[in-house]
């Protein structure tokens, strides 16, 4: 705020500044004007030979002479002095118009007085009218508003002052509420939030945004703790299983099976590094934005190597029957449909049928993008409507999935919904058989971006 007072305190000594020079300038020419046109008059009579003595003037701080080529005085007003001229013949340019300002004791005015000097005559009597006007008034009008401004510059100053303290006072008031409220924001509880000032104006809706984001740094941070509590628990079952089979080995180590103790272990370890790897691969997708990746990628060639993974039954595959082009990255496309088909072969009774479809628009969209449809279907129990939202949540496992051996982490799912995110596709869970018995059974529909056939001309 000091940097803007003095600012602007500066601007009005320079706008003061300004203001007198030009108020002398303009005085200045009006007094050059009205001598240059009282001695062209006199010029006019001196030129008709008709010259009255004594030269009639208005005013009484005029004086006029008219003087010959030897610098003697002709004519003059009646105030005026008959001998000397009020210039010395040195200073006068014969035959040009002249300004020039003497002292005022030259001419028995008082101050400095401004003279012009008019040629008049004939050629062979070339004369000069002297015209002479005090500047008393000129000086004095610029000394009065000299002194006004000098009284007025610091009361004007002192004002703004006070203006802008409470301007800015009251503009910076909710910024320090702000500012206070953010040091009261510790980050260990969850309800910490900016006050929101009334007024509709710049800050309102700065703390509105930055309340906005505390909101979603505290979403973030509580599924951030959900996740480490979760994959803490995760992490504990396996390896609390491993210790109790060394336990109990180490004790009955003359009765134990250790063909059993192995494989149990391996179960174990296989287990838990799957649920590292899909923590490392949930990390690396939260740090990396979406983007669509490498491409094209053939779909019915990608569908056929993932169907060979698993036994016929109860995988089968209906191959499309045309080659089906789509983008993205193989490895993550290959990741997605591994792990819908591991998800449908842990829940089906007897057969999951993995298929491919022509390209279709998808209702809701804008008609310009074109998809595959890729289906994951099984004849398992199914996922209640309310549910089918909820599984693509991270740990998220339904109750009848929550067996060590049945279910897994609770992760495959949202890895896919990540991964088709990053594709540029959608996915959707359906009934597969509504109305059958024995379950409706469950339809994986995944969107994929289609691609024009590369091959072709």
């Amino acid at each position: 705020m000091a940097v803007g007072v003095l600012g602007v305190a500066g601007g009005l000594a320079v706008g003061g500044l300004v203001l007198l020079g030009v108020l002398g300038w303009a005085l200045q020419r009006a007094v050059d004007t009205e001598a240059f046109r009282t001695a062209d008059a006199v010029a006019l009579l001196a030129a008709e030979e008709v010259l009255p003595d004594p030269l009639p003037v208005a005013g009484g701080q005029v004086r006029v002479q008219v003087i010959d080529a030897g610098g003697r005085v002709r004519a003059a007003s009646i105030d005026a002095d008959r001998l000397v001229p009020m210039v010395s013949p040195e200073r006068i340019d014969a035959g040009a118009r002249q300004r020039l300002t003497v002292s005022g004791e030259r001419v028995g005015l008082a101050g400095p007085v401004r003279v012009v000097a008019v040629p008049a005559g004939t050629a062979a009597d070339p004369r000069t009218v002297l015209v002479a006007r005090s500047l008393a008034d000129v000086r004095h009008s610029a000394h009065v508003v000299r002194t006004i401004l000098l009284v007025s510059f610091p009361l004007l100053v002192a004002v703004l002052a006070a203006v802008a303290w409470r301007v800015v006072g009251a503009t910076l008031r909710p910024v320090e509420a702000l500012r206070r409220g953010a040091e009261e924001i510790t980050g260990r509880d969850g309800g910490g939030r900016l006050p929101v000032p009334a007024s509709q104006d710049e800050i309102h809706r700065l703390a509105v945004t930055l309340n906005g984001m505390l909101g979603r740094l505290e979403s973030a941070r509580d599924r951030q703790r959900a996740f480490v509590a979760d994959a803490a628990h995760e992490l504990r079952s396996p390896l609390a299983n491993i210790r109790t089979e060394l336990e109990v080995a180490r004790r009955l180590a003359d009765r134990t099976d250790w063909t059993a103790v192995s494989a149990n272990l391996l179960a174990d370890t296989e287990r838990l590094g799957r649920l590292v790897d899909d923590l490392l691969l949930l990390a690396r997708l939260d740090e990396r934005p979406p983007a669509r990746v490498t491409g094209p990628v053939e779909l019915g060639a990608l569908l056929a190597a993932v169907a060979a993974r698993y036994p016929s039954p109860p995988v089968r595959l209906d191959a499309p029957a045309a080659p089906l082009w789509t983008e993205g990255d193989p490895d993550e496309l290959r990741r997605i449909l591994t792990n819908l088909v591991d998800n449908a072969v842990r829940h089906a009774h007897g057969e999951v049928v993995l298929a491919a479809g022509p390209p279709v628009h998808p209702e809701g969209g804008d008609g310009a993008m074109t998809y595959h449809l890729v289906t994951v279907t099984d004849d398992g129990p199914g996922i209640p409507v309310a549910d089918r939202e909820r599984v693509f949540g991270r740990f998220t496992r339904l109750d009848d999935a929550r067996a060590r051996d049945d279910g897994g982490a609770g992760l495959g799912l949202a890895i896919v919904r990540e991964l088709v995110r990053r594709a540029g596709g959608g996915i959707e869970l359906t009934d597969a058989r509504p109305g059958r018995a024995g379950g409706p059974g469950l339809r994986v529909r995944l969107l994929l971006p289609a691609l024009p056939d590369p091959e072709r001309p």
